[in-house]
């Protein structure tokens, strides 16, 4: 016989860190960066046919301030990715970033100098959204996948011990030049 029998109905037993991370998953306030055409599919995203606001993201913030889910749309130049970072420098803690499209991810079909070649050289990376540009359908499942690791994410200290490592190793990967292999 387990507690759960031995408790009166209408007891509900859970931990700190499930019903902060329930109460974060429902209410992410996104910062826009769309910076090419995944940013049209992003905003499709937000219209009424596919209505972000079921999932607690009614309204995309214009300030860094009110933003806790930074989705980067878009090829990153490398004259953006300092902007880039200083945005993400100005959202509060804990932030989330998803990288929408194969610009965003990798550079896509631009390997060149001008272009960041992946925006996790640049800022931590949560979510990668593939595809050329991705459908709304598929940035409502990656926002659905970022609500599962927001709902098991850790809390406090722990929590920022793994936000640094996760940043420390986004900012000292390989840059795509330097590999060798099927990229040349």
């Amino acid at each position: 016989m387990g507690l759960e029998e031995k408790l009166p109905s209408g007891v509900l037993l859970t931990t700190v860190e499930q019903v902060a991370g329930y109460m974060r998953k429902s209410s992410l306030w996104p910062a826009t960066f769309g910076l090419a055409c995944c940013a049209i599919e992003m905003m499709s995203s937000g219209g009424p046919r596919y209505d972000l606001g079921r999932f607690g993201m009614e309204v995309f913030r214009a300030s860094p301030r009110q933003a806790d889910l930074m989705v980067v749309a878009g090829r990153v130049s490398q004259k953006m990715a300092p902007v880039l970072r200083q945005i993400y420098d100005q959202m509060p803690n804990p932030k989330w970033v998803l990288s929408m499209g194969v610009c965003a991810s990798s550079g896509g079909m631009f390997n060149n100098y001008a272009i960041v070649q992946g925006v996790d050289h640049v800022v931590p990376v949560d979510i990668y959204l593939p595809g050329c540009p991705p459908r709304p359908e598929m940035l409502m499942d990656a926002i659905l996948k970022l609500h599962d690791q927001i709902q098991h994410s850790k809390l406090g200290a722990n929590r920022e011990r793994q936000v640094e490592e996760r940043e420390q190793i986004a900012l000292t990967a390989l840059p795509t030049s330097a590999m060798k292999g099927l990229l040349r």
